[in-house]
């Protein structure tokens, strides 16, 4: 089996797990009230309580609040369909896998940032900026083999 095969094989394979974990993330954001109510029932813990009850409430008086945990779902499956452009032509479209690259570099600040602000635990910030961090990781491995596919000769 040739070089490149090889390394489209591997491209590929890395690019569903990514694809996939982000599809499965962003899915997670519609049912939140429910998962965090199950989540309630299996560990006792003050901030998932407490994070339940502001849920219970905002869905129970003002559930539009919410809406914007369907935009946030929304955004990661949008997201991953530009990933389909890398399974179309890797070298071309290496630009996306950068742009998740500095996407999950963002998520560090903003949890620096946004969740003091938000009153979030420090833990729980750490818990979002492992996603960046876990993120990348995938996209590393990605952009490495693309490259390695870029420079192989051309086959005529």
């Amino acid at each position: 089996m040739s070089e490149r095969i090889v390394l489209q094989r591997r491209i590929r394979a890395w690019l569903i797990l990514f694809t996939v974990c982000l599809v499965l993330s962003g899915l997670t954001a519609f049912p939140l009230v429910t998962e965090v109510r199950w989540a309630n029932s299996l560990v006792d813990h003050a901030w998932l309580s407490r994070v339940g009850e502001g849920l219970d409430q905002a869905d129970a008086q003002y559930p539009f609040l919410l809406y914007g945990t369907d935009w946030l779902a929304f955004a990661h499956l949008v997201i991953a369909v530009f990933f389909y452009g890398v399974l179309r032509d890797p070298v071309r479209n290496i630009w996306i896998i950068d742009a998740g690259m500095i996407a999950c570099a963002g998520i560090i600040p903003l949890a620096l940032i946004c969740g003091p602000i938000r009153g979030i635990p420090f833990g729980w910030s750490l818990i979002d900026m492992a996603f960046g961090v876990f993120g990348v990781i995938p996209l590393i491995v990605l952009r490495r083999l693309v490259k390695r596919l870029e420079a192989l000769p051309a086959t005529g």
